[in-house]
């Protein structure tokens, strides 16, 4: 019988799609009234009257029922980038102590089941002399302003629906609380930039690999000494090694069985990971030459064929052409920005 209308499949994913739009239009025309409605209530008031974060507080805590709550990113650690972050900022008219802050967001961090989501929190200092200083937020510290962000993409894909709606609600009670005014972008830009960001990260997502095919097995004992006279060192899982220091490694090996021969040895490259002028990639070329030469081995594809001089060409102008990509995003491989986005 011949069918006229869509297919179940259709019909569910046209669904699908207009109940996110329908979403998207919803947390676009609340995040409009509450900005519109938030600059109304500061030209009267300071603060807003007591009770008024508690009429909001059952609803945010059913929403992060509903999506694990993001994990709190050390401002020592990384500093907010709105290259790879939403950016949302609160402006006070009148500057607020850190410790009023600190005490609002206390619910923040005390919230369990991180999903692997970043978000971090940074205050204008109105006692630093230097311009636009922001720093992480202390209690003892006075603030004119705060700008808070969620990272727009990672290895697991771009930022969600509702792990940014959870978000945006999360800022809009706090500066309800704290009575100041906000500029947030709309939903449906923080989800486009997302996607825009998650399909040039994964353009560059690239992995590099060097075998080293051995004529015959090879102890595990005897590997790790000529990797530890190569300046290799075990990693951490006892079962692969790493080359270019324990913070920060240039590249490693695939992991091995200590307990096992070893008929070939790999070795790892992140590309965006490591910075172009630590020449990772001929540096990893140059050790996996040197150990299938004391080992009696042999550089090998992917598909134990010989790797050719012509391979490695192509390899190489490969890798100019994602060094120069990376460094027009802004994003140059290797920078603390691009080791959050690919992490």
């Amino acid at each position: 019988m011949t069918s006229l209308g869509l297919s179940d499949l259709q019909f569910a994913l046209a669904v699908i799609g207009l109940g996110i739009l329908i979403l998207v239009a919803l947390l676009n025309l609340r995040y409009a009234h509450v900005r519109k409605k938030a600059k109304a209530q500061n030209a009267l008031e300071k603060r807003f009257a007591p009770g008024f974060a508690d009429i909001s507080s059952t609803q945010n805590e059913t929403e992060a029922e509903q999506v694990q709550a993001p994990v709190i990113m050390s401002s020592e650690k990384a500093a907010i980038d709105p290259r790879i972050d939403c950016v949302i900022s609160l402006r006070f008219d009148e500057p607020i102590s850190g410790q009023e802050i600190l005490k609002e967001m206390e619910d923040w961090q005390d919230i369990p089941g991180p999903s692997g989501v970043q978000w971090m929190c940074e205050g204008l200092n109105v006692n630093v002399d230097e311009v636009e200083t922001w720093e992480p937020i202390q209690s003892d510290a006075v603030y004119s302003e705060l700008q808070l962000a969620i990272q727009l993409a990672s290895r697991r894909g771009p930022l969600g629906v509702l792990e940014l709606s959870d978000f945006c609600s999360r800022v809009q009670l706090l500066a309800e609380t704290l009575g100041s005014q906000i500029d947030m972008p709309t939903v449906s830009a923080m989800l486009e930039s997302a996607e825009e960001l998650d399909r040039m990260a994964a353009e560059s997502d690239i992995q590099l690999s060097i075998n080293v095919a051995f004529d015959e097995p090879c102890s595990w004992k005897d590997l790790a000494i000529i990797l530890r006279q190569r300046g290799f060192h075990l990693s951490r899982n006892g079962r692969s090694y790493e080359f270019g220091g324990p913070e920060a490694g240039l590249f490693k090996s695939a992991e091995l069985d200590p307990n096992q021969s070893v008929k070939q040895f790999t070795l790892l490259l992140e590309f965006p990971l490591v910075p172009e002028s630590s020449r990772a990639f001929e540096r990893m070329l140059a050790e996996g030459v040197a150990v299938a030469q004391i080992a009696h081995g042999r550089l090998v594809d992917d598909n134990g064929m010989n790797l050719s001089e012509a391979a490695v060409t192509s390899i190489r102008q490969h890798l100019d052409v994602l060094y120069i990509k990376l460094d027009k995003s802004g994003i140059p491989a290797g920078s603390s920005t691009a080791i959050r986005l690919f992490s």
